[in-house]
């Protein structure tokens, strides 16, 4: 079937497999492999994506299902050397060790923070919930979080700037 996407504001199209699986489609097809496939089920989220800006598992989605939709992946978020705010909150938080499940659980944060809802600890946490990381206990990835989310609700007129690049 022919597949047309826009993928981190670049339009692709080719011919794809209808039972082709977009986490696939991106790693193979596309060469993007910072969206990882960790366990198949969705029940890890080391293969969150944006879809139309709303984080999806790419696992669970096929490629045609995503025909004429934008796509964005951890490659998309940096502003080419300029790192996007989570990015950076990560590193400066110590927001993760292996780095597995890093790309799914920033693209899963960024869709948390656009949704400019009052965020605690236990906001992220429950926001969060369906990326696993097995490394840092979360505590650095829910400081990264609501790094960010306070840097943007001290900026006036600033309401998702960071976020939503």
């Amino acid at each position: 079937m022919e597949l047309r996407l826009t993928v981190n504001g670049a339009q692709v199209s080719g011919d794809v497999e209808p039972r082709t699986l977009l986490v696939h489609h991106l790693r193979t097809a596309l060469g993007l492999t910072g969206t990882k496939v960790g366990c198949d089920t969705s029940s890890c989220g080391a293969c969150t994506v944006l879809l139309d800006g709303r984080s999806v598992k790419s696992c669970t989605v096929l490629a045609v299902q995503a025909d004429g939709c934008e796509v964005t992946t951890i490659e998309g978020l940096a502003d080419g050397d300029e790192l996007h705010p989570l990015q950076a909150a990560f590193h400066d938080h110590h927001a993760l060790q292996c780095g597995y499940c890093t790309p799914g659980m920033i693209m899963a944060a960024v869709s948390l923070l656009r949704e400019r809802r009052p965020l605690d600890d236990a906001a992220v946490r429950r926001g969060l919930e369906g990326n696993l990381c097995r490394c840092t206990g979360y505590r650095g990835i829910v400081e990264a979080v609501l790094a960010v989310a306070a840097s943007e609700d001290a900026r006036p007129g600033a309401a998702g700037a960071a976020v939503a690049r």
